[in-house]
């Protein structure tokens, strides 16, 4: 360094001499390796225009616009670039917002079981009941604002597990979202199911009112759906008159109305009398009158009413039979004018037919009112298949296949152990099960990071093939909250 004429310090121009360079810790450059890198430079370049053939190149159909890459080019920079970060910013992927799915009425088991074994930090289920399927403006309004202090109670209950905010609305925009969608307040049942995680919400439309629960834990809880998923039992209600027959297929929880193709549209459909001469000659007629008419033979004279009927039900059997219940083998429910109902049992070709009938005048009948009635007298069926399980459990309650103690039912589900499970309805458990050392706790409150145990053993005892019967309190044996028959 050298001083200038006002006495300041300035570097030398020039080259650093050896002394000041082993002072300052730079070595001599060696050129060797730039040499080496030459040749090899060399050696894989052949000339301006082409590469070598050994040399990777992009392929000649690949987008040659440089707009996109030097866009992601630029945003890697910015993003890079220390000056745009803060020292505790973290940068994530935007997410993709989640949309609410309905789930089918009738669950596959790997529907179920992608719900049974649905795991997260925070699993949110709600069972909520609706005002029916009525479009009613009242009744929507009611669902709608009952949904909506439903997600609000939520806020609230997340908020007091510390959850943030920007969560909690990620979590819960969906069902926000239906708040908007008016065919879904037009398409209700009585009752609703909602399943929500991070990324994860699905939604099922109940037939029957569940009882109003609102859970928060590290999977869903399922009990309440069982007597809807579980019930495979069905019948047909067949409505007769003079003047039209109708079927319909119920189960536990409603009714639909089969449209048949060709059923005789009463006595005057089948049964015609033209008077020839001195001859009545009887016709029957399935496709109206008109062509494809079918006679049925000359008669000595006018068959009488009962005859009449005879004729007609046998072709309104004979349709039913053809179009619907040669797959069945499922009660047969008949509703009409008492007289009616013995003259079709005469002529039926379908045997299944339910002892006791429906009696009076039904072709006008509102649907929900008919099936009230049919649900009723078709409670001994439903019944039959837990009536047995009981009085098996009655016959076995002596021996080692039977308990209705919980701690042995608990871990008798997660072995596989149980063929038909008895839990009371609407109850819990609160604990947890380590199936890896079978070790039960079980808790008089709910405490933190508890399961429902009732919940666990009915979906347990489900996906290992057992049957499960969810009863009220005094139908469960022993007077305890689940009750088992076991296979070994």
């Amino acid at each position: 360094m050298g001083k200038d004429k006002e006495g300041k310090y300035h570097p030398r121009k020039g080259k650093p001499s050896g002394a000041l360079r082993e002072s300052v810790g730079l070595q001599p450059i060696d050129t060797s390796a730039l040499e080496e890198h030459l040749e090899i430079a060399e050696k894989y370049t052949e000339g301006e225009e082409e590469p070598a053939p050994n040399i990777h190149v992009r392929h000649p159909n690949r987008n040659v616009d440089k707009r996109e890459e030097r866009q992601r080019t630029k945003e890697t920079q910015r993003f890079n670039n220390p000056s745009n970060k803060s020292t505790n910013e973290t940068f994530t992927v935007e997410r993709v917002d989640t949309t609410a799915e309905e789930l089918p009425a009738v669950l596959s088991k790997e529907e179920f079981a992608e719900l049974a074994n649905f795991q997260s930090d925070c699993c949110i289920t709600l069972y909520t009941c609706t005002t029916t399927s009525t479009n009613a403006d009242a009744n929507r309004q009611k669902d709608f604002i009952g949904f909506k202090n439903k997600l609000q109670q939520l806020t609230t209950s997340l908020r007091d597990k510390n959850l943030e905010q920007t969560q909690i609305e990620r979590l819960l925009k969906p069902g926000y979202d239906l708040l908007r969608n008016e065919q879904f307040w037009s398409n209700l049942s009585h009752g609703l199911a909602v399943f929500v995680a991070d990324g994860y919400f699905k939604y099922m439309k109940l037939p029957v009112g569940p009882k109003e629960e609102m859970l928060i834990n590290s999977t869903f809880l399922l009990a309440p759906l069982i007597p809807v998923i579980t019930s495979k039992d069905y019948f047909y209600v067949l409505v007769l008159s003079k003047k039209q027959a109708k079927l319909y297929r119920a189960d536990a929880f409603g009714m639909q109305y089969i449209a048949v193709p060709g059923m005789p549209r009463g006595v005057d459909d089948v049964v015609h009398f033209e008077q020839k001469d001195d001859q009545d000659l009887v016709r029957t007629d399935t496709s109206g009158a008109g062509a494809g008419a079918n006679y049925h033979g000359l008669g000595t004279g006018r068959p009488d009413h009962k005859t009449d009927l005879a004729m007609y039900f046998d072709e309104v059997d004979e349709t039913v039979w053809k179009e619907v219940l040669n797959r069945e083998n499922v009660p047969l429910l008949l509703a009409g004018v008492e007289y009616l109902i013995p003259i079709y049992k005469q002529v039926a070709k379908y045997k299944p037919i339910w002892d006791d009938a429906i009696t009076g005048s039904h072709e006008h009948e509102d649907t929900q009112a008919l099936y009230q009635q049919a649900r009723a007298k078709m409670e001994p069926y439903f019944q039959e298949r837990v009536a047995k399980a009981l009085n098996t459990y009655g016959n076995q309650s002596a021996t080692e296949l039977t308990s209705s103690i919980p701690d042995d039912v608990i871990p008798a589900a997660h072995y596989g152990r149980i063929s038909q499970l008895f839990a009371v309805q609407g109850e819990h458990i609160w604990g947890s099960f380590d199936e890896m050392n079978n070790a039960l706790t079980i808790h008089k409150d709910q405490e933190e990071g508890d399961e429902c145990l009732i919940d666990k053993t009915v979906i347990k005892t489900l996906l290992t093939g057992g049957e499960v019967f969810m009863l009220p309190a005094d139908k469960v044996p022993g007077g305890s909250k689940l009750a088992a028959i076991m296979r070994y």
